[in-house]
């Protein structure tokens, strides 16, 4: 049973926690307890009669006083034909940052529409930013129907326009449902009010879809998380083993690998997942690798097979959001985290920013990036770096960038060159 990471984004307002919680509730993935928990709660909202199924994701306390989305929120559910991981994301401006990270390592986009308000600024910006990632599949989910009386005209009117607005963005797969998320309207099954809609409801065109996984590298990438010394009471010897998460490929007993950055060549000679032997460790799965020479590895070195592209740089290009209140400013000194290395970094060019209302490029001559801000960046770090493009290679294109005085997280980036 494979995996479908997808999120929701748009405008204030327009649904997206509702949708979620509809979606859960109406294909029976919400146990008793917690429906319980949320008539209570409903209550105390004033909804007497409806739950406020909205409350699922709004996990924060400061956001269910105001009544909006601060934080991504994630869920998790599943069918008989697919695992979903679903994250609620921002809709106010100020939480760019929140939905860039969010939607990073997502397959498909939801992108919501009021049916109502229209198209928005921030329906532009949410699918910018979603083709910026390099998200393989758009789904435009035009919500509210009921307040148009299930109207085909007004939902092939917005259609046109998305169409119009999205037809100059690198976008792989865009696809329509018309919604009533309150209302349960096509979402589990085919909406009675909507028969001019012939195309399959929402949970089914998830189950469904092809966001074509196999578009991703699969070259092998594994970073060392701990080193574990194992005593053999029988022989009284000592061998080290090599703790992580595959983060792409496979590997297997046998394998000539190097281990980066030092360009050292061995061969695995024992393989374990959970304290057992095994012959193949694959993507997602943590392992422990043992080599039949004495390594001197440890936490951030990664381990590569001998016959794929491995080579590591110093330098990367690379799209960036920043996330901090305070600005970058030239000179800043930063801390570069790709997944379990980390090495100092310093951004040495803003190549461009983008305009996320228009997806044009803009060369102002600023050195400075503000929150909420994406712009194209160089970058150089102290220790070499191996990473892949992201659109190619998904998770191992992706880094964040701390500050080294303050320890915040300050921005996010995906890799476009190394």
């Amino acid at each position: 049973m494979n995996l479908l990471r997808f999120f929701t984004a748009g405008n204030v307002d327009d649904g997206k926690s509702t949708l979620i919680g509809r979606l859960l509730f109406d294909s029976e993935s919400i146990s008793t307890d917690i429906i319980e928990t949320l008539t209570r709660q409903s209550k105390n909202k004033g909804k007497d009669t409806n739950l406020d199924l909205a409350l699922l994701t709004d996990g924060l306390r400061a956001e269910r006083e105001q009544g909006i989305t601060i934080d991504v929120a994630y869920k998790y559910f599943s069918t008989e034909k697919r695992k979903f991981i679903i994250a609620d994301t921002p809709g106010h401006i100020q939480y760019t940052r929140n939905m860039f990270t969010g939607a990073s390592t997502a397959d498909l986009a939801i992108i919501l529409i009021d049916i109502v308000n229209g198209i928005t600024e921030q329906t532009r910006r949410h699918s910018i930013i979603s083709s910026i990632l390099g998200i393989p599949n758009i789904l435009v989910c035009i919500n509210k129907m009921d307040l148009v009386a299930y109207s085909e005209h007004a939902y092939r009117q917005i259609v046109e326009e998305y169409k119009i607005f999205s037809k100059n963005l690198p976008m792989h797969q865009v696809d329509f449902i018309p919604v009533s998320a309150l209302e349960g309207e096509n979402i589990i099954i085919p909406s009675e009010r909507m028969r001019w809609y012939s195309r399959e409801p929402l949970l089914s065109f998830l189950e469904n879809v092809d966001y074509r996984p196999t578009e991703k590298s699969e070259e092998s990438r594994f970073q060392i998380q701990y080193v574990s010394n194992y005593v053999d009471t029988m022989t009284n010897t000592i061998t080290r083993r090599f703790v992580g998460k595959i983060l792409s490929g496979s590997y297997q007993t046998g394998d000539r690998v190097t281990i980066l950055p030092d360009g050292i060549s061995t061969k695995i000679s024992a393989l374990e997942k959970y304290g057992i032997k095994t012959h193949i460790g694959s993507k997602d799965e943590i392992v422990a690798i043992q080599f039949e020479d004495e390594i001197d590895a440890g936490r951030g070195n990664s381990i590569v097979q001998d016959n794929q592209k491995n080579g590591t740089s110093n330098e990367l290009t690379a799209t960036l959001c920043w996330m901090d209140n305070s600005p970058f400013h030239p000179g800043q000194k930063l801390i570069l985290q790709h997944h379990s290395h980390t090495t100092k970094a310093r951004i040495t060019e803003i190549l461009h920013k983008i305009d996320i209302k228009t997806n044009r490029e803009v060369y102002d001559n600023s050195e400075e990036i503000g929150l909420n801000e994406i712009c194209q960046v160089s970058i150089k770090t102290a220790d070499p770096v191996l990473a892949d493009h992201f659109l190619s290679a998904g998770r191992t294109g992706t880094f964040i960038l701390i500050d080294e005085n303050t320890n915040n997280t300050v921005a996010a980036g995906t890799v476009l060159k190394c």
